[in-house]
């Protein structure tokens, strides 16, 4: 299973993709490529570190799907089969779902379908939420809306800030994103 990676900041849960195949706990899988649309996206000298191929797609002065299209192109070009969205801050265009269909999975800081979109952890405290997660889910048109694959719910704990949350999200976020290609390369090998 060739995997690609789409980041645009730190890229912690493609180190951690990264790091689960390079040591075969993710089997039958390798690394294609890592992209980002920012040029400055910490993630990109992780993944360089790691001996992985980096390309920056940046998305200044260019419709959704003009900067879809070249990303596509890079994918199509290494025969990706998956795609990873960690952290990636950008919707998909149609097109770009459709040139992968069923076949681009992300995730997500909170146990979908609730909470989807931005400011996530903020908006779990508000409303006084004892527990949140994280859900990895396949992407569709529609914004974290896509079919669930796994979950794992992480208590709200009280005095929680949404940098503590956060924090322990993220930790569980690494385990279930492994988790999730495990299962995923399961299903693809014969």
């Amino acid at each position: 299973m060739k995997i690609g990676i789409l980041i645009s900041g730190r890229g912690s849960n493609m180190v951690a993709l990264v790091d689960a195949v390079k040591s075969g706990e993710i089997p039958d899988s390798e690394l294609a490529i890592v992209i980002s649309d920012k040029r400055d996206a910490a993630g990109l000298a992780k993944a360089q570190e790691r001996g992985v191929e980096t390309v920056v797609i940046e998305r200044e002065g260019r419709t959704r799907e003009e900067h879809d299209a070249e990303i596509i192109a890079e994918m199509k070009n290494r025969d990706v089969e998956l795609v990873c969205l960690a952290g990636y801050m950008r919707l998909l265009s149609p097109s770009f779902i459709q040139s992968f269909p069923n076949r681009i999975i992300n995730i997500h800081p909170s146990l979908l379908p609730a909470y989807p979109g931005l400011d996530v952890h903020e908006r779990v405290l508000a409303a006084g939420e004892k527990t949140s997660g994280c859900t990895v889910h396949l992407v569709n048109e529609d914004l974290d809306a896509g079919p669930i694959i796994l979950q794992c719910e992480v208590e709200v704990r009280e005095g929680d800030t949404v940098e503590t949350l956060s924090d322990r999200i993220l930790e569980q976020e690494h385990k279930l994103y492994v988790n999730a290609l495990k299962l995923l390369s399961q299903l693809q090998s014969p």
